[in-house]
């Protein structure tokens, strides 16, 4: 759902789109959350004490970043003439659990890094692609959120 347009001079101005999400605990590792009409559950690996039953968090966020990619790559393309028949997305991040699970605080919790491999059924020429992949990486949010600090505000409510 898009909010209605409203030109301006040489630019398209957008109101700000809410998402929400509700979560609740199962377990210590398990977690069922509500994003619209949709359920899915987050868990961790059996050694990360967890049931093995769903994705991680972590994992959660790669393949959300996929998602984000993929979504981006197509609208670019078309907006480019570009023909896309597919795409194909690998994703890989380290991260080092010691701050997780209060063992050192030497690194920070997250992904260190994370490589992305971008693999587009396409007959575009190689000046085109980096083109569109420079602007999947300037307009996708996810990749976004990831490059760049975001204000957290977070209450806890008794």
């Amino acid at each position: 759902m898009f909010v209605q347009n409203k030109k301006h001079k040489n630019s398209t101005v957008m109101n700000d789109i809410k998402f929400r999400i509700k979560a609740q605990s199962e377990n210590a590792t398990k977690t069922v959350v509500k994003a619209r009409n949709f359920e899915f559950i987050i868990d961790e690996p059996k050694d990360l004490g967890g049931n093995d039953e769903a994705a991680n968090p972590v994992e959660y966020l790669l393949g959300s970043f996929a998602g984000c990619m993929n979504v981006m790559g197509h609208l670019i393309a078309k907006e480019m003439d570009m023909n896309l028949n597919g795409l194909s997305i690998n994703m890989a991040g380290n991260l080092n659990p010691a701050r997780l699970f209060g063992q050192s605080f030497d690194e920070r919790a997250g992904y260190k890094t994370i490589e992305v491999t971008l693999k587009p059924d396409t007959d575009a020429s190689p000046e085109l692609l980096e083109k569109w992949k420079q602007a999947v990486t300037d307009r996708c949010p996810v990749s976004d959120n990831l490059k760049n600090a975001t204000e957290v505000k977070l209450k806890v409510k008794a």
